[in-house]
């Protein structure tokens, strides 16, 4: 009976954990990445250059959002490295006005 009993609660922990594994937050978001100096005025392709020189000069990168125009300050800057001034999908955590990006594709 008790290793039934021990089974049966192992067997839960290993369910409880791997639901708790599974459930996820993430959201993608479509947007141009942008400066943080220019913000909405950077979100197009023709401003490509202005935030790759604005952010080289100390701005940080930021994701302005293709729907609402909101702009999102980014927790790993170093995650959209690559794409300053692109039209992207970012997958990240949302907390307000701050995403924590997961992984980014072009658009």
């Amino acid at each position: 009976m008790r290793k039934l009993l021990l089974l049966l609660l192992a067997g839960a922990f290993i369910v409880s954990v791997a639901s708790a594994s599974f459930a996820s937050d993430a959201q993608t978001v479509n947007g141009w990445v942008s400066d943080s100096k220019c913000g909405v005025k950077g979100a197009s392709a023709d401003q490509a250059e202005c935030t790759k020189k604005c952010i080289k000069e100390g701005a940080k990168p930021v994701v302005v959002t293709d729907t609402d125009q909101k702009v999102l300050t980014v927790d790993n800057p170093e995650a959209l490295k690559a794409h300053y001034g692109h039209h992207v999908a970012v997958t990240g955590h949302i907390d307000g006005d701050k995403i924590h990006v997961d992984s980014v594709k072009m658009l």
